[in-house]
């Protein structure tokens, strides 16, 4: 399935992509539950997801306080504060990473925006294989947003007990 969707998106130029992210960008912002929202955990994209590099500093702007993952080892991850464009440096992966203060683990979270490489209708993500997301977000009492590309947006993907199921996702379409 990640084969299916990695075609998909190569058949999209990068300049393609960040075109139909803002309309996906645009029905975060007005969710009420970002709008509502004091914190946001989102993610710094990757040339081929979601584009959200523009949307992290509205949020900040607007006053709001964002974390951003942090991979720390092949299992796990943390969230950094996200203080502005200059704060980003690149880190495993080739993932822009924030280099503000840790987010303390028992900081509340209001919402989450996560990216996937496919949902289903009901919620279910594939993820890039690593878990990372998986082991992160049990136990987190915070709305979870999946936004994918309408091409990524699929009738089932396969799916166990362990993977975290979002309670939306939003897509262009």
């Amino acid at each position: 399935m990640r084969a299916l969707i990695r075609r998909r998106k190569s058949a999209f130029s990068t300049e393609s992509l960040r075109e139909l992210s803002q309309a996906i960008m645009e029905r975060v912002l007005l969710h009420p539950q970002v709008a509502k929202a004091h914190t946001v955990m989102m993610y710094a994209s990757l040339p081929d997801e979601v584009y959200t590099l523009d949307v992290l500093e509205t949020l900040r702007q607007a006053g709001k306080c964002v974390y951003l993952p942090e991979v720390v080892s092949d299992t796990k991850m943390r969230l950094r504060v996200y203080e502005g464009p200059s704060s980003l440096s690149e880190g495993a992966f080739h993932i822009m990473e924030p280099t503000g203060d840790v987010c303390r683990k028992d900081t509340p979270i209001d919402v989450a925006v996560i990216p996937g490489m496919a949902f289903d209708r009901q919620g279910h993500r594939l993820g890039r294989g690593k878990g990372y997301y998986d082991r992160f977000l049990p136990g987190l009492h915070l709305y979870k947003i999946g936004v994918c590309f309408g091409f990524q947006l699929l009738d089932a993907i396969p799916y166990d007990e362990h993977d975290v199921v979002m309670d939306e996702v939003v897509s262009e379409g």
